[in-house]
């Protein structure tokens, strides 16, 4: 199940069994091909046994409503965003995904030998194929394992560093250094993480350096060990920022829309917003559909979000995963798939 979306506003029950069966008509066909739909073609569709005339005053009734609105070049009638969400949290019926779709992110995300972003990447590659959207998730960065620090001064009170991980990952970062930091100092802080602190995590090493300056075991004065702790914090707090993982945006541009496609491929440069837009449905702890305008990101795009989180061994949320395209989606095939993968990524995490 999904997080409802709350916002004022008319409820399906509101909606005479006539006016729900029109509406819910013409939401099925727009979500299929993407054109207005007129009174006639449903008309002939047979179910409503109604004529031309009386679906259009029901239309026009829901235009009222603010569910649908008339494209000025159509005397069709398309879903608004809030017909949309109306539709999605009150009518929709999704199913489980199809065996096709479970097989494909399965032998993606059942991968053997290969390494956890590795995995994450195919299977976002995976989803984006199957729902045609652009697909993304955001997962914990994996922490850092000391292997060895090297300083080299670089002259005007700075230095360069270089971290080298276990996992032969390089960082370097230009450090300013304090006032009164003795000539030696950078020597010693080197030697001291690369004999003491190698093969510990970031955190793990700054809780020993703090351990060690305690006890007066690290052989530091408390300049250098202040330098050495303000590089490991910020070298830590940096690995808790989130790797997210964007595929699949070329199929934003098969569309006839390519101003809008355009504009949804800014949006999705935007890494910083994207990322607080995939916490709230981390924060939901349930999957989020989030549709055009209510969304500040896609807002211009009139784009819409489906995402989900997936947890860790403890049962924590640790990351999410989900899919972005036109609002004009199969939202009943593309939910339950996105709900898969996350189900399925929170098993490889186990």
């Amino acid at each position: 199940m999904w997080a409802m979306h709350e916002q004022p506003g008319i409820s399906v029950s509101q909606l005479s069994d006539r006016a729900r069966g029109i509406f819910r008509d013409i939401v099925d066909s727009y979500l299929v091909h993407g054109s207005p739909v007129g009174s006639r073609t449903l008309s002939k569709m047979g179910g409503l046994q109604l004529s031309p005339a009386s679906i259009r005053n029901v239309m026009q009734d829901l235009e009222e409503l603010g569910l649908l609105e008339s494209p000025h070049t159509s005397a069709g009638r398309v879903p608004t965003e809030q017909g949309l969400r109306l539709f999605v949290d009150g009518m929709m019926q999704a199913a489980m995904p199809s065996p096709e779709d479970v097989a494909a992110i399965e032998a993606e995300a059942g991968r053997s030998g290969a390494s956890l972003e590795d995995v994450l990447a195919r299977t976002t590659s995976a989803l984006s194929g199957l729902a045609q959207c652009a697909a993304v998730v955001a997962s914990p960065k994996s922490e850092a394992v000391l292997r060895q620090l090297n300083l080299v001064p670089l002259g005007a009170g700075r230095a360069l560093a270089v971290l080298v991980g276990t996992d032969g990952s390089i960082e370097n970062r230009v450090m300013a250094l304090p006032e009164g930091l003795p000539p030696q100092a950078l020597e010693q802080a080197q030697n001291y993480v690369n004999a003491r602190l190698s093969g510990l995590t970031l955190a793990q090493a700054v809780t020993r350096l703090q351990a060690e300056m305690a006890t007066d075991r690290a052989e530091l004065d408390q300049i250098t060990a202040d330098l050495v702790a303000e590089g490991l914090a910020s070298w830590s707090t940096d690995g808790a920022h989130p790797v997210l993982i964007v595929r699949g945006q070329a199929h934003l541009l098969d569309t006839a829309d390519l101003d809008r496609a355009r504009a949804l491929l800014e949006e999705l440069e935007q890494k910083a917003e994207l990322s607080r837009l995939l916490d709230q449905a981390r924060e939901a702890d349930a999957l989020r559909i989030f549709i055009g305008a209510e969304t500040r990101l896609f807002a211009l795009s009139g784009s819409s979000v489906i995402a989900a989180p997936y947890r860790g061994a403890d049962g924590r949320v640790i990351g999410v995963v989900g899919v972005i395209g036109p609002t004009r989606l199969n939202y009943a095939r593309v939910v339950p798939m996105v709900d898969f993968t996350a189900n399925r990524l929170s098993r490889l995490m186990a």
